[in-house]
């Protein structure tokens, strides 16, 4: 076996990761970030790291977000103190040069209620010469994004080769951290896409690479991330979709609201949620609980239910009773 000083970057990290999950950790993510460090330097022409290559490296991270900079330059900091162990002139990202952290901003949930009146709203959408399927492809979109729970970027990439199972599941390829994960829809939203797809195919080209969602119809083309922005903040502001403190939720609140609906489904089925977050998380392409739990914020409703079921089990404990 190789001395570690004698093993390039990729190795040692290999070797690295293999340590992690001997002790029982996953380390998926941690995985794929370290791998795709290496493809970094590999592309810009470094065989191994060092303080110019990882400060090029941060810098490239600047439209993530400042904690999961953060997070991430930990998880190389934590490889780099592991191979100092057996390398000692190996380089370590100083603690203290490590993004500041930031408060996540407070997401808007969204009510099943306003999801209706926005869904009410795109019925009533006009066709456009560059979006003729303007009111339907807003309607699916919204849809979507709350009972599925994707990401933006993750339905604006949907092909129709992607719609398996009689449209009845969405296949997601190339996701947050490159899976490929199968998402199957409810019965309504299944409905919903066979409807769209009725009237899409009648107007777009319908071969297999060919995207879900099209505009332009002189040049069939997907709609691009920005104009999807545009078109459901309009559609927020056109249905006064907004928080008690008039805010107007983000897009990505629809994907925190559909984790917030799931666990209330759950309370109010008398599922038990501890052993179903592992699926949430699944079904949402995270590597770990620990994402999902970022989603799930104590809102009235679920404070609410999962009180109640507390006491259900434990109240008789905090009366001072006995059973």
């Amino acid at each position: 076996m190789k001395n570690s000083a004698n093993l390039g970057l990729g190795e040692n990290i290999d070797r690295y990761i293999q340590h992690k999950r001997t002790l029982g950790n996953v380390y998926r993510q941690e995985s794929w970030l370290l791998k795709k460090l290496v493809e970094f330097l590999k592309d810009t022409g470094v065989k191994d790291l060092d303080l110019s290559s990882y400060e090029f490296w941060c810098k490239s991270l600047q439209e993530r977000h400042s904690n999961t900079r953060r997070k991430w330059q930990q998880i190389v900091r934590n490889f780099c103190l592991y191979r100092k162990r057996t390398e000692p002139e190996c380089f370590v990202p100083r603690y203290e040069t490590q993004t500041k952290p930031a408060p996540y901003v407070t997401p808007v949930i969204v009510e099943p209620e306003q999801i209706a009146q926005m869904l009410k709203v795109t019925s009533n959408l006009s066709p456009r010469p560059q979006s003729p399927l303007r009111g339907p492809v807003l309607r699916l979109t919204i849809i979507l994004l709350y009972t599925a729970g994707l990401r933006i970027g993750e339905l604006l990439h949907l092909t129709l080769g992607d719609l398996e199972d009689n449209n009845s599941i969405l296949r997601i390829r190339e996701t947050k951290f490159h899976k490929t994960r199968l998402v199957p829809l409810s019965q309504s939203a299944s409905e919903e896409l066979e409807m769209y797809l009725e009237v899409r195919n009648a107007v777009f080209p319908a071969y297999h690479d060919a995207p879900l969602f099209c505009n332009n119809i002189s040049k069939m083309r997907g709609y691009s991330l920005p104009g999807m922005q545009t078109a459901i903040k309009n559609l927020f502001d056109a249905t006064g979709v907004h928080d008690f403190q008039g805010r107007r939720p983000r897009i990505h609140d629809l994907r925190h609201s559909f984790a917030i609906q799931v666990l209330i489904r759950w309370y109010k089925n008398g599922d038990d949620v501890q052993t179903n977050l592992p699926k949430l998380a699944l079904y949402m392409g995270h590597v770990s609980i620990e994402s999902t739990a970022y989603y799930l914020k104590l809102v009235p409703t679920l404070r609410t239910l999962a009180s109640k079921r507390f006491e259900e089990h434990f109240g008789y404990i905090v009366a001072g009773g006995g059973k």
